[in-house]
Order: C-alpha cells, then sequence, then structure tokens
C-alpha cells in the first residue's frame, strides 16, 4: 500500500475505536475495560454491586403503561452505550436487544434492566476475547450455534477456532407458528451466515 498510497506505520493494533488489543505467546486479546469503566462512571454506577447474569431467567417486558416514566435521553444514552459494548461481552446482547425495543416512552421496569446489565458489566469487565495464534490454514475451523423459541427471539454465533467472530440475537422477523418452525427460522439465518464465513474463508 506505501507504493500506492501515504501512510503512517503506527507499529502494532493497541487501541481502535474504544477497544483494546494485548498481544500474548497464545494469541490477540480483546477487550474493552477502558471504555467499560468510563461507562460506569458515566451513569454513576461504578460503585454498584455486580450480578452473575445481565438478564433474569424468563424476564417479560411490556409496554407498562401504566408505570413510572423515566428520563428518556438517559434511557437511550444507557443503551446506546452498552449497544457498542456487545463487541467484546457479547453475551449482554439479548438483554441490551431486550431494553433496546423500548427506546419510546421507557418505563421503571425498561430502566431497572438497563441497570442490571450495567452491574452485570460491573463484573466481566474484565473479561477478554482471545483470537489464537495459528500458524497453518489448514487449522483454521469454524463452528456455528444457533437456538430459539416459540414466540421469541433467535440468535446463532460462530467460532473461529474457539474465538467468537460473529453473533446474533434478535426477534424474530417473521410469525412463527410453532416452535419447530421457529427452531428452523434460526437455523436458516445461521446456515445463511456460515455460508458467507465459508465464502471469506476462500478468499
Amino acid at each position: 500500500m506505501e507504493a500506492k498510497f501515504d501512510v503512517t506505520d503506527l507499529g502494532k493494533l493497541n487501541y481502535f475505536l474504544g477497544m483494546e488489543f494485548s498481544y500474548t505467546p497464545t494469541g490477540l486479546l480483546m477487550h474493552q475495560k477502558k471504555y467499560a469503566s468510563d461507562l460506569l462512571q458515566r451513569f454513576n454506577m461504578d460503585s454498584c454491586n455486580s450480578v452473575t447474569s445481565p438478564v433474569e431467567a424468563n424476564v417479560k417486558l411490556t409496554n407498562d403503561e401504566d408505570g413510572e416514566a423515566v428520563d428518556e435521553t438517559l434511557f437511550k444514552q444507557i443503551v446506546g452505550s452498552l449497544r457498542y459494548l456487545c463487541n467484546s461481552i457479547p453475551h449482554i446482547s439479548y438483554g441490551v436487544g431486550l431494553v433496546s425495543r423500548f427506546m419510546c416512552n421507557p418505563k421503571e421496569t425498561h430502566m431497572l434492566l438497563a441497570k442490571r446489565i450495567l452491574r452485570y458489566v460491573k463484573g466481566t469487565s474484565d473479561h477478554v476475547i482471545l483470537f489464537p495464534v495459528e500458524t497453518q490454514k489448514s487449522e483454521l475451523g469454524i463452528v456455528g450455534f444457533a437456538d430459539s423459541y416459540y414466540g421469541g427471539d433467535l440468535g446463532y454465533l460462530f467460532l473461529l477456532n474457539n474465538a467468537l467472530i460473529s453473533g446474533c440475537s434478535k426477534k424474530q422477523p417473521v410469525i412463527a407458528l410453532s416452535g419447530c418452525k421457529a427452531e428452523y427460522i434460526s437455523g436458516c439465518y445461521a446456515a445463511c451466515q456460515a455460508i458467507w464465513h465459508e465464502k471469506l474463508q476462500e478468499r
């Protein structure tokens, strides 16, 4: 590229758009510790108690028309900041997607879940994603997982040599008439993503 463009070599990647990178003998580590710390301080949650899960089991959120209203701007700022944190803590994606459905006219129940996710971030901000060192192209292997349930969400994730490279958790785009059909829909989306990864690997 230097032959065609004026470029500056900044050395090894260490920090990019809020994501931090560290190099170890086993591979490249990616995390957002500083971003997570700044996020907790910004919303006065740096002294909160951590929780072991981002969302309570079987939680169901509704519009809660009779609930107490909260600051809509603050709620949007929290959810928007959490969405970016999904890059390095992908297991909060489901909870973040859940509260994202109530950006307009949020209630106290929605804010409580958003703050619960922040409390979970407090206890997991030191988690990292490892991209292992591999020396041979033949060693590359992609493994995918998909799941869904009737009338709810669908999701999938893909690992490249045990390193997470893509994931999705979202509301089902069509109405499934049974749990079996919901699983087929999720499997279809995962299959499309798998084909895309396969084509990308061939290049």
